[in-house]
């Protein structure tokens, strides 16, 4: 079993990765449904919850069916990280992160996300300012480093433990390489492999199939994994990867029927949670993902991306089901 705090969770969970604009209540639920043991809010901006911002509240929203479930805070200056904190555990959360390791502009700008991988000091300090704030148990999604010359994970880690962190999460890239480029889990496994290191390390980075999992499971001897890209519109990966180490054998792909009980669930749930506008506009950028690789499907997939209407949706769902029904996907 693996602990965080009070947390068990299995003995190599499968986490979520808590992305912008995706992981949110709704497809939470879904991936919680096929497998995900662990799972984190969408990153919320500390200065955005002490200023109210609608937006970083509403992000605030777990739910019970959800639990173990974190929340992810980010941000550059000490007193407003820890007041977040604070906001943070009066929704109960299971336990507060930190995102150390966002590439994105408009955040690094801000000297946070990543930026903080630029100085440890200041990392330490933030960290702290949480820890201190808060009863839950605090764990840190973060990257490699800065760049390729300036890789410090090694210390990151270390010195990350010795403030009372207790687990972290690492994505085998630099902020140099943003997304692209293969992920480097060699040092992850250093960090894992530090006799120094106690708390659970989980890797992630470029997971998108079961003999992948377990080839990086075995290979680099890491706690768990958390999968992030490979999970939008295909929430099947967490149990397709649990049944695949547990047999070798890989599951039955999601059929036409699987694939839209799926989408039918997630935007009956965004509207529950978004309204009826927002909860169809925000799963535009889903559907292409659930229904990839089907032939001729450009027209069903024109009205799901531009209709405004719930009923047109569901119709086109009940359509797609009747002529794709012979479809097997190989």
């Amino acid at each position: 079993m693996i602990k965080i705090g009070n947390i068990q969770l299995p003995e190599f969970p499968l986490l979520l990765a808590p992305m912008e604009d995706v992981s949110d209540p709704p497809f939470r639920r879904l991936c919680k449904q096929h497998g995900a043991d662990l799972m984190y809010s969408e990153f919320i901006s500390s200065e955005g919850l002490i200023r109210d911002a609608i937006k970083s509240r509403q992000k605030l929203d777990i739910f019970d069916y959800e639990r173990p479930v974190g929340i992810q805070i980010f941000g550059g200056d000490e007193e407003a990280m820890a007041m977040s904190a604070r906001i943070v555990e009066t929704v109960n959360p299971d336990l507060i992160d930190i995102n150390f390791g966002c590439p994105v502009k408009k955040v690094v700008c801000k000297g946070a996300g990543a930026a903080v991988l630029k100085d440890v000091d200041l990392m330490v300090r933030l960290t702290k300012a949480v820890i201190k704030s808060t009863k839950l148990p605090v764990t840190v999604k973060t990257r490699l480093g800065w760049d390729d010359n300036s890789i410090n994970i090694h210390e990151v880690a270390e010195r990350l433990q010795d403030i009372g962190v207790q687990a972290l999460s690492i994505h085998g890239r630099t902020r140099a390489q943003l997304y692209k480029g293969e992920a480097n889990w060699g040092p992850i496994a250093e960090v894992k492999n530090n006799p120094r290191i106690t708390m659970p390390i989980f890797g992630n980075g470029d997971i998108n199939s079961p003999e992948k999992a377990l080839e990086y499971k075995n290979r680099y001897g890491i706690d768990g994994i958390m999968v992030g890209r490979a999970a939008i519109g295909y929430p099947w990966i967490f149990n397709e990867i649990k049944h695949y180490f547990k047999t070798g054998e890989n599951l039955p792909q999601p059929t036409i029927a699987d694939r839209v009980l799926a989408a039918k669930s997630h935007l009956e749930w965004a509207i529950e949670w978004k309204g009826l506008h927002v909860g169809i506009v925000e799963m535009r950028r889903h559907y292409t993902n659930y229904f990839k690789g089907i032939p001729g499907f450009k027209p069903y997939r024109q009205v799901l991306v531009t209709s405004d209407s719930a009923d047109e949706l569901y119709e086109t769902f009940n359509v797609i089901t009747e002529v794709y029904e012979e479809f097997q996907f190989s």
